[in-house]
C-alpha cells in the first residue's frame, strides 16, 4: 500500500462502517460528507489501490457496478435479485481451508456471491 493519505483514511472509514456494500458513487457521497473538495475519481483510484492491495474486496454482482466491502475476511455474499440487497453471511474457514489444501493453492482472499431472493422479498 502506498503511503497514507486523508482521502484514502476516510474511504475505508466509510466502508468500515457500512455494512451495504456500496457502490464507488456511494461511498463518493459519504466521503464528500468529511472531504467536501474529493473528487469521484481519486474514490475511483483509492478504491482500486485498496482493493489490490487485499484491504477491502470489490464485489460484482452483475448489475453493472462495482460494490465494495470493508471486511476482507472470508465470508460469503447473498444478493437479493428482487430487492438487490448485499448481505454477509459467515463461513466456517475449515470448508475454505480444506477445499484449497486439495488442490494445493494458497489462497490471499475469496469473494462468493450466492444469488436468490431474501427473507423480506420472499415474505
Amino acid at each position: 500500500m502506498r503511503n497514507y493519505s486523508k482521502q484514502r483514511e476516510a474511504i475505508l472509514k466509510v466502508l468500515h462502517n457500512s455494512k451495504s456494500h456500496p457502490t464507488a458513487a456511494q461511498v463518493y457521497e459519504e466521503v464528500k460528507k468529511e472531504i467536501p473538495n474529493i473528487s469521484l475519481g481519486t474514490v475511483y483510484r483509492n478504491l482500486t489501490l485498496l482493493v489490490e492491495s487485499g484491504e477491502i474486496l470489490s464485489v460484482a454482482v452483475g448489475d453493472g457496478n462495482d460494490h465494495f466491502d470493508g471486511d476482507n475476511s472470508f465470508h460469503l455474499h447473498l444478493h437479493c435479485k428482487k430487492c438487490g440487497s448485499i448481505t454477509d453471511v459467515p463461513v466456517d474457514s475449515k470448508t475454505f481451508d480444506a477445499l484449497s489444501q486439495s488442490e494445493g493453492f494458497c489462497p490471499q482472499n475469496a469473494v462468493c456471491v450466492v444469488y436468490g431472493v431474501c427473507r423480506n422479498c420472499n415474505k
